[in-house]
């Protein structure tokens, strides 16, 4: 007896998927930012992000403990995704996403990687995600507090993220105090001070990004190359091939050799 094949779905059934999938991530505050709305900060052609792996990859730098709950985006997060300006010197913290090392023309162009750390930027206009990041700060939640840390240091609003930091620093749980310092630290290298960011994480509880940002500030800034190898090879066997930083890992390696 011949066995029957499987019968492809039609166009309009994919077309369905595909608009219940999109309608679904509008919902969840996932959808992909409707390209022309955003001013390209690269003059290269650049692969636009989906704002839903980005926002899963985001996320953990949370910890295992969250690992699969399920949180939600803050406002402005398919914008925030859709305009922040390759990154190559990327630090694992929350808000960050490996999709950012996107610009690796960059890479290439310099010898010494120093030049590539972070220094800054224009803030994006983002009123929703400024009053939310007010309300949280108002409601003393947590992890929402560090969410929003991490959001508005992506959306380049260092002033605030830095605010936010410092009033919250006394109500931080213990749990999270880790991931508290860790984001105190990251929020330095972004707006480019890159001596205070590593002089924190090198006072930092060893957790797994913690370690990532020591190596990556290392390797950016020149210093003990061969420790930095050696560093990047332990962390990728660490992380599983599915995450987005262990990826990043074998890049910054690759570059250390």
């Amino acid at each position: 007896m011949t066995p029957q094949r499987p019968v492809p779905p039609t166009l309009d059934d994919l077309l369905s998927r595909y608009l219940d999938r999109q309608a679904a991530a509008q919902g969840e505050g996932l959808a992909m930012f409707e390209a022309g709305q955003v001013t390209p900060y690269d003059a290269g052609p650049v692969q636009p992000i989906d704002p839903q792996p980005a926002w899963a990859e985001a996320v953990t730098a949370l910890g295992p403990t969250w690992a699969g709950v399920k949180l939600a985006p803050p406002p402005h997060w398919p914008q925030l995704v859709a305009s922040h300006e390759p990154v190559v010197a990327l630090a694992w913290c929350v808000g960050n996403f490996p999709q950012l090392v996107r610009n690796f023309h960059a890479i290439l162009r310099y010898d010494n990687l120093a030049h590539l750390r972070p220094a800054g930027g224009r803030p994006v206009n983002a009123p929703a995600l400024l009053e939310w990041a007010q309300q949280v700060a108002a409601q003393q939640q947590f992890p929402e507090a560090i969410l929003a840390v991490g959001a508005l240091r992506l959306a380049q609003h260092f002033d605030q993220a830095s605010w936010l930091l410092e009033t919250l620093d006394r109500d931080v749980p213990a749990a999270w105090r880790a991931v508290w310092v860790n984001e105190r630290a990251a929020l330095a290298w972004h707006r480019g001070d890159a001596d205070e960011a590593v002089r924190q994480w090198r006072a930092a509880e060893p957790t797994l990004p913690v370690r990532f940002n020591r190596a990556m500030a290392d390797l950016f800034s020149g210093n003990a190359v061969d420790s930095v190898s050696s560093r990047l090879k332990e962390l990728v066997v660490h992380l599983p091939e599915t995450s987005g930083w262990h990826h990043l890992a074998r890049l910054y390696l690759a570059l250390a050799k």
